[in-house]
């Protein structure tokens, strides 16, 4: 995958922070409400359960402070990028899925669980700088952007809990921001080019694909969506065909399918 030429987005420490504590904050709430039937319910992540899922949903904030609290690695600078993130994600896909069964084993009182991480959060984090280097599962990454995808765990997932329990828990604005935001730009990272304009109001639009660039007036090439149908077909929950059939995603243009780009993210 070539690596594109522009410079990569920045995002505010202290407001992805706040994004992150309160995506968690609304579905610590959720969670709290679950009686031990919905808990028990199946997902459309494989064999995980809602029990499972919650506790994965607390693993991820988790590991910002056990990541802070092991010894920075030495150098000045990280092993992975923001943009490389989400092309980084299936490889652990089955150490994360066991590490996840283990917690939802050991830690069945999902309420203690969540206070635990949320009062650890508060105490460890906010004193640290965005350019704290922390040993992530992946390779070295800056405390910013391992926060941003703290931000994209947080969205994906409360879809995903949202979609096996039938609740609407809400989506922090700045976490739903961030989430679309990373994603669109890895779509640009994956294909770079300017013959397709991917909007994604409020929040995104980027240029991708090789071929002939527009440089005024209305692209000959141009897909928009939503927010969250973004999300689903940058991670594989919907299918872009399907997208399409539902009319939840509008393309035009002979370049505009993206069918064979998707999913990003493992």
């Amino acid at each position: 995958m070539p690596p594109s030429q522009k410079r990569a987005r920045r995002y505010d420490l202290v407001r992805t922070r706040t994004a992150v504590q309160a995506q968690f904050s609304h579905v610590r709430s959720a969670v709290s409400s679950l009686t031990p039937d919905q808990l028990a319910l199946p997902t459309r992540l494989g064999e995980w359960t809602v029990r499972e899922l919650a506790a994965h949903l607390a693993m991820a904030v988790s590991n910002v402070c056990r990541n802070l609290e092991l010894p920075e690695p030495p150098g000045e600078k990280p092993d992975l990028t923001l943009l490389e993130w989400p092309f980084s994600t299936a490889g652990r896909a089955g150490r994360i899925a066991d590490d996840t069964k283990v917690l939802a084993a050991d830690r069945p009182d999902l309420d203690a669980l969540y206070a635990e991480v949320a009062d650890r959060f508060e105490a460890v984090v906010p004193g640290a700088g965005e350019d704290r280097l922390l040993p992530t599962r992946v390779g070295v990454m800056r405390l910013g952007d391992f926060l941003v995808t703290r931000a994209v765990e947080l969205v994906v997932h409360t879809d995903d809990l949202n979609a096996a329990t039938g609740l609407d828990i809400p989506y922090d604005r700045q976490a739903l921001a961030a989430c679309t935001r990373l994603l669109t730009d890895a779509l640009a990272e994956k294909a770079p080019g300017g013959s397709v304009e991917v909007r994604v109001p409020p929040f995104a639009v980027v240029q991708c694909v090789q071929g002939p660039k527009h440089t005024r007036g209305t692209p000959p090439n141009v897909v928009e969506t939503d927010p969250l149908t973004w999300i689903r077909l940058a991670t594989g929950r919907t299918q872009w065909s399907r997208a399409l059939d539902e009319a939840k995603v509008s393309a035009s243009g002979e370049r505009a399918d993206l069918g064979d780009l998707l999913p990003l993210l493992g």
